[in-house]
């Protein structure tokens, strides 16, 4: 079993770490880190520390009533994406320890096109 870094915990929720395959279990978030446990695999954890941490990006729809996924995205080691049971509710927490000009929104459908389309080669 891992130990967790955190001191304090804030929330506890179900989670899905999306990679390769999904995988199931809970996050943690505390006043050390953003961690992530499988239930069923003891081997299949991160722990992302909050000075780590380079920006949340949720992926928002209809005005802000439905939160899929968010992405946390490190200094050193790539971004995780993960959805959760109640994500406002994470991401309200994890406003508690990431500044609030480093949480942004995805890019829409929309803008991902115009984007493509309207770049310089």
């Amino acid at each position: 079993m891992v130990k967790s870094i955190n001191t304090k915990v804030d929330l506890t929720q179900d989670a899905t770490w999306f990679r390769g395959m999904p995988s199931y279990g809970k996050i943690m978030i505390g006043d050390k880190a953003f961690e992530f446990y499988n239930e069923r695999n003891v081997g299949d954890f991160v722990q992302i520390p909050w000075d780590e941490v380079t920006y949340v990006v949720a992926d928002v729809h209809f005005g802000g009533k439905y939160i899929p996924r968010f992405e946390i995205r490190t200094k050193r080691n790539g971004s995780f994406i993960f959805a959760t049971k109640d994500p406002k509710k994470a991401l309200r927490v994890i406003r508690n320890y990431i500044p609030a000009s480093h949480m942004r929104k995805a890019l829409s459908v929309w803008q991902n096109l115009k984007r493509r389309f309207t770049r310089k080669k």
